[in-house]
C-alpha cells in the first residue's frame, strides 16, 4: 500500500520511525529504508527552513507528503519529505536504504541513493502521495531501530533525531522476497 498524505501529516520524529522497514519506490530500484534523519522546524537550527521561506524552503512550508530534494557541496542530491501541519516547516531525510529490486545492495548516504536512483532537482515538489514514479510503500516490515545525534552537521548537534537500523545482519542478509 502506497502511504497517503495522513502518514506524513505526523509529528517528523514519528514519520522518521515510522518510514523503517517501509520500500521507496523510484524508477526501477525499490530498496527497504534503514535510516532517516528529522529536521523541525524554525528552533531547529540544522533545519534549512530555520532561517524562514526561501526559494530553496518554500516547499517545506508546503504540504506534507511532497519531496524536497536539495544538491549539497555543488554534486550531491538529497531526498527529503515533506512532514507535518501546512506552514511548519519539517522533513524527513532518507539516509540508507537496501534494494530489493535490483537486489540486494545496501547503500548508506543520502548522496548515493539519490545517485542511484536518478533522484535530482527534477524530482523536488512531487507529490509521493499520488506519484506513480517516486512513492514509498508499506509492506508490513518492521525492523528495529536507534536513535542517535544527526551526523555531517554543525549545528542542532544535540538532537538524538537520526534513525538507524540495529539489526547488524541486515546490510548482509536478504530478509524476504515478495
Amino acid at each position: 500500500m502506497i502511504l497517503n498524505r495522513a502518514f506524513f501529516l505526523q509529528d517528523t520524529n514519528t514519520v522518521s520511525t515510522n518510514l523503517i522497514g517501509k520500500v521507496i519506490c523510484c524508477n526501477n530500484f525499490q530498496g527497504i529504508i534503514t535510516e532517516t534523519e528529522s529536521y523541525i522546524g524554525m528552533n531547529d537550527p540544522a533545519c534549512h527552513a530555520a532561517k524562514g521561506i526561501t526559494k530553496r524552503t518554500k516547499i517545506m512550508f508546503g504540504l506534507a507528503g511532497f519531496s524536497y530534494v536539495f544538491l549539497i557541496y555543488g554534486k550531491y542530491h538529497c531526498f527529503n519529505i515533506v512532514t507535518e501541519a501546512l506552514n511548519f516547516p519539517a522533513a524527513t531525510l532518507i539516509r540508507g536504504i537496501k534494494l530489493i529490486h535490483p537486489p540486494y545492495t545496501y547503500i548508506n548516504g543520502p548522496g548515493k541513493i539519490c545517485r542511484l536512483l536518478g533522484i535530482d532537482l527534477t524530482y523536488n515538489a512531487i507529490d509521493i502521495t499520488l506519484s506513480n514514479t517516486l512513492y514509498i510503500k508499506d509492506i508490513g516490515y518492521q525492523l528495529p531501530y536507534r536513535s542517535t545525534p544527526r551526523i555531517g552537521l554543525s549545528k542542532g548537534l544535540d538532537k538524538m533525531w537520526r534513525y538507524i537500523i540495529t539489526d547488524k545482519d541486515f546490510s548482509t542478509t536478504t530478509p524476504f522476497s515478495y
